[in-house]
């Protein structure tokens, strides 16, 4: 019986012990998940989209950004910014609540977020009817948490027209057909091919590019096709961020193709040969004519000798019929000779036409050669009028920094004089408050002490008496009951306990009058407390009033801060006006430049993280010997590229800081730059690109 309890009772506590495992397994789990979910909410990420959002001018985009994990960010601040900008906001909120003046002037009344969707941790921002200036990388941050993502829009034009190729002319000298290739409304610019027939590149002159005052591009280009290129020719427009191509196929005919025209010595050449060959064939014929002469003779001499006249009339009507062949032929070599002659004088005729157009060629290009000198001088004077209102341009540039910065001074000190206006306020109010307060507690304190002290040494004082009144009595009735009932109590007794008692109750008038003077006097002294508030309060209403008569101060003076930061916000939008104004004046001075880099600055970032380039060209740069130069407040920062370093085209190359891990764009290559300069996007920063030989580039 004992075994088998044990038993039980043992296999009850294993059962016990693999409960406690099973549930100690169970809550160790459960501990793990809540670690677990505790650690990934601790660490939300922002996401934005991995390729690059292509829009339509004139359309609405949303540039796609949200918080994972979800999470309410309503309360928060919310930025969205363009490096590239100044101001660089594109959309700023705290709280829920838009900041207007911070926004970039060619942004407002078109950014928007969805405040529906922030509790959820949607930050996407919608930008209204797009323009081809929102071109850019648009940044979302959240200052707070301190994360960031990037957005790369792109704005395309829809009216980009087909190619239309046309006949240029005829190449002579080579024995092809000139083709020229247009096509307009297209934005952002893009890259022109020749193909022929196999899909092969055809190499062609310069693509010519013009920007008009709509911001689309009209592209240009001229092909020379030779014979021995299949007869299949197409003109191809294409663009590599939007994915958008038009193209134009076009059959040149046999019969546009010619053998090259010969040149005027080589004619001239020909018929000084012609004429030689000429005078050779007719001194020929003399030769022969003489020969046959002297033959003739011969044989006259001989007839002579001769007797029979029927001999003799033979031969002389040989003769006879030579002389006449003779005759003939020398009457065709004449016409030959004359021939001859004609085409001698139609080539001297031909050749001295040949040099008066020589002649009147050089005097056109002389006359030519003077117009270009004298265009040249007058492009020169007019680079130099045009310097002269740069250097306006860059003073009146300066005057309005300075007065930028003073507008900004002055904004900030009338931010400090609110901050502390509004603090001294504050204080003020909380001080009244404070001795309000402290006054109606004294006055209620002081009146339940003077109530209390009253009625409770009221109460004590005539307890005390009535305590001592019971006492005598009580002592009267014990020394009564203590005597023998059987003694008869004497009147000498009698007289002296009313005289004992007589003599405590004078005592007890005495104190009582005594109590009635200290209340009394207690009462005074409630009644002067009671004074003395009663001055505390009238000073307390005066400084009150005071109070208000300040607030109402401090409300005109913030009536008139808010009038002068309207100013202040007028006069920073007409800086930024004129600053804008400023900006299209140098864009149209930097596009009457004849110079042109192919290499472009893309983007620089406003932290000084990284600098993107990007090579526009069609062709790839050798960049060997090249350096790029960075002035900031003065300071020069130079990087020479590597040996065989290639920019292909095309292509974008982002060069970062040596602690920067950023990567915005992750096709460009990408190169270290260890002695970059740290910059914000206030400080003025220049950069320039200067190639192996020497040319430089400038390119902010």
């Amino acid at each position: 019986m004992f075994s088998v309890c044990f038993q039980s009772c043992r296999m009850a506590h294993q059962q016990n012990g693999l409960f406690l495992q099973s549930l100690l397994k169970a809550f160790s789990v459960l501990i793990f998940h809540i670690l677990l979910k505790d650690v990934c909410h601790g660490q939300p990420q922002l996401i934005g989209p991995s390729q690059v959002l292509v829009a339509r001018a004139g359309d609405d985009v949303i540039l796609p950004c949200h918080l994972e994990p979800a999470s309410d960010v309503s309360a928060k601040t919310l930025e969205w910014t363009r490096s590239s900008l100044e101001p660089r906001f594109v959309y700023v909120s705290r709280g829920g609540q838009e900041i207007e003046i911070l926004k970039n002037p060619s942004f407002k009344g078109r950014t928007s977020l969805f405040v529906d969707e922030l509790k959820y941790g949607n930050i996407s921002l919608k930008i209204s009817k797009v323009k081809f200036d929102d071109i850019g990388t648009y940044t979302c941050y959240i200052p707070e948490l301190k994360k960031e993502a990037f957005v790369k829009l792109v704005v395309a034009s829809d009216a980009a027209t087909s190619p239309v190729i046309s006949l240029s002319g005829i190449d002579k000298n080579r024995g092809g057909v000139v083709l020229q290739c247009e096509s307009s409304g297209w934005y952002p610019e893009p890259e022109l091919l020749w193909l022929d027939g196999e899909g092969n590149l055809l190499s062609a002159g310069p693509t010519e590019t013009l920007r008009g005052p709509d911001d689309l591009y009209t592209v240009s280009s001229r092909v020379t096709v030779e014979k021995r290129h299949s007869n299949n020719i197409t003109c191809r427009l294409q663009q590599r961020n939007t994915n958008q191509s038009r193209e134009t196929h076009i059959h040149v005919p046999e019969d546009f193709f010619e053998i090259p025209s010969s040149s005027p010595s080589l004619i001239i050449g020909l018929v000084v040969s012609l004429a030689l060959c000429i005078m050779l064939l007719i001194l020929s014929a003399v030769v022969l004519l003489l020969r046959k002469r002297k033959h003739m003779m011969k044989t006259n001499r001989r007839a002579k000798d001769q007797t029979d006249s029927g001999d003799v009339q033979v031969p002389l009507r040989k003769t006879e019929r030579e002389l006449l062949n003779t005759s003939n032929s020398s009457t065709k070599t004449k016409k030959q000779t004359s021939c001859l002659s004609g085409n001698i004088s139609q080539a001297q005729e031909e050749k001295q036409k040949m040099d008066s157009e020589m002649e009147r060629l050089r005097n056109e290009l002389d006359s030519t050669k003077q117009q270009l000198s004298g265009n040249i001088s007058q492009a020169q004077e007019e680079k130099q009028k045009m310097k002269r209102p740069r250097n306006e341009l860059d003073s009146t540039k300066q005057q309005l920094q300075q007065e930028k910065q003073a507008a900004e001074n002055l904004k900030k000190q009338l931010g400090e004089k609110t901050r502390e206006m509004i603090k001294s306020e504050i204080e003020k109010n909380e001080f009244i408050q404070k001795l309000t307060q402290t006054l109606l507690t004294l006055d209620s304190k002081l009146s339940e002490s003077i109530s209390q002290q009253t009625e409770s040494e009221k109460k004590s004082e005539i307890n005390n008496q009535l305590q001592e009144v019971k006492q005598t009595s009580e002592k009267l009735k014990n020394q009564l009951e203590n005597k023998n009932p059987e003694i008869i109590v004497s009147e000498n007794e009698k007289d002296e306990i009313f005289q004992t008692l007589m003599k405590t109750f004078p005592t007890l008038e005495s104190k009582l009058s005594g109590n009635k003077s200290q209340a009394q006097e207690d009462k005074q002294k409630m009644e002067r407390l009671r004074n003395e508030l009663d001055s505390t309060k009238q000073q307390l209403s005066g400084n009150i009033s005071q109070a208000q008569e300040e607030k109402q101060k401090m409300e005109r003076l913030r009536n008139e801060l808010d009038s002068t930061k309207q100013q202040l916000s007028g006069n920073i939008s007409q800086a930024q006006e004129e600053k804008q104004k400023m900006e299209r004046l140098n864009t149209e001075l930097d596009s009457t430049k004849q110079q042109k880099g192919d290499i472009i600055l893309e983007e620089v970032n406003g932290h000084g993280h990284y600098i993107c380039l990007r090579n526009t060209s069609s062709e790839d740069k050798m960049m060997t010997g090249w350096e790029l130069k960075l002035i900031k407040d003065r300071e020069l920062f130079t990087y020479k590229f590597q040996e065989n370093f290639t920019l292909k085209a095309g292509e974008g190359l982002t060069l970062h800081r040596f602690s920067s891990t950023r990567r915005p764009y992750p096709d460009n290559t990408h190169l270290t730059w260890k002695d970059m300069s740290i910059w914000n996007s206030e400080d003025k920063v220049k950069i320039s690109l200067i190639s192996n030989t020497g040319e430089e580039h400038r390119l902010q």
